[in-house]
């Protein structure tokens, strides 16, 4: 165990959320073009990505507590106190991947912040489309007499997309 251990997982973890952003990437592909058939297969791999970050993030803490114990630092230290502790070059590459996690972690979420708009607005647009279909349309008799349904009598528009 040791600093190189512990970089090494960072290193994955990293690939694993610049993964994660791309995966949302494509989920807020799939939203914007409406294509709602493949909505839950690009929600499932966010989800198979965020799992496997979440099994990466347990090795790392177990890592980073056997080095924090021979820096002598308290157990679950930060990146940051790791930087400080940790002899150069760790120190810079721990500042590094700190620094990193920063970025992606501001991506991530306004990307996720974007995605969850765009699932709102879809649901919300469907709703309204939903609820105008409640009211009776306008029919004809077999010879073509208009039979005036009760209710409005003004031309409806349904989004196939939707």
């Amino acid at each position: 165990m040791g600093l190189a251990e512990v970089s090494g997982i960072l290193w994955k973890e990293r690939e694993l959320m610049e993964l994660l952003l791309f995966k949302l990437e494509e989920e807020q592909l799939v939203l914007a073009a409406g294509r709602t058939r493949w909505l839950a297969h690009a929600t499932r791999e966010v989800e198979f990505v965020m799992e496997q970050i979440r099994t990466t993030e347990v090795l790392r803490a177990a890592e980073v507590d056997a080095v924090a114990a021979e820096l002598e630092l308290p157990p679950g230290p930060s990146l940051n106190a790791l930087a400080a502790a940790a002899p150069e070059p760790w120190g810079e590459l721990m500042r590094g991947h700190r620094d990193a996690f920063l970025t992606l972690t501001a991506e991530i979420q306004n990307l996720a912040d974007a995605n969850r708009d765009l699932l709102a607005s879809g649901a919300r647009a469907l709703r309204e489309a939903l609820l105008g279909l409640d009211t009776p349309l306008d029919t004809y008799t077999a010879d073509g007499r208009n039979q005036a349904a009760a209710g409005s009598s003004r031309a409806r528009f349904v989004d196939e997309a939707l």
